[in-house]
């Protein structure tokens, strides 16, 4: 169920994002002059994972599904995952010449199998098990995430709870049944126009 480079361009027409830049609504975020090329470098990762010569660097085998995925979607299982990801990485910044925005999504992806695990261990928890079905979902769909990082901060000698405006720090603010309610800022997020989905750390 990988997705082309022409698939992927138009999944994100079918966001409907609200997007503005420098004060104004953009009305067609995948046309935009500024972020067409970032989308672009995006699509590259999609594009080379067809290319059969490049199959191995650009594509894995799904420890959950045994299905083949991009490696962008992958957990990595063994050190040869590791070096593929790194020769990927070069690959990809010879042929787009910049950022193609999927490794932060990846990393965080990675980050949360490890993390899920191990509080299930410790606590008896269903964390990892939820994050494996979200994981199946994001390679089923090969989809594209975006990991949000930064907070804005605001008067970096006070912690986030002293802040004069709470929301310069991303924190949860309610718990309901279907999940938890946040509120709060991120900042700087390369790609996030050209995700499916924002992984918020």
């Amino acid at each position: 169920a990988m997705m082309t480079a022409e698939q992927y361009e138009e999944s994100l027409r079918g966001l409907n994002l609200v997007v503005y830049m420098f004060g104004k609504r953009l009305n067609h975020v995948v046309d935009d002059p500024i972020i067409r090329p970032s989308m672009l470098a995006v699509a590259k990762t999609y594009e080379m994972a067809q290319h059969p010569e490049h199959a191995d660097i650009m594509t894995a085998t799904s420890h959950i599904t045994g299905k083949k995925i991009n490696r962008f979607t992958h957990i990595h299982q063994s050190v040869d995952d590791l070096v593929k990801k790194s020769k990927m990485g070069r690959l990809l910044g010879r042929e787009t010449g910049c950022c193609f925005q999927r490794c932060v999504g990846m990393d965080a992806l990675n980050a949360l199998s490890i993390v899920t695990y191990n509080m299930d261990q410790k606590n008896g928890s269903a964390y990892h098990t939820r994050f494996l079905a979200y994981l199946e979902y994001v390679q089923e769909n090969d989809l594209t995430c975006d990991g949000a990082m930064t907070d804005p901060k605001g008067d970096r000698s006070l912690p986030p709870h002293r802040q004069p405006d709470p929301d310069l720090y991303l924190r949860v603010v309610g718990e309901r049944e279907d999940g938890i309610v946040v509120r709060g800022a991120k900042a700087h997020q390369t790609g996030a126009v050209n995700s499916h989905e924002i992984i918020v750390m």
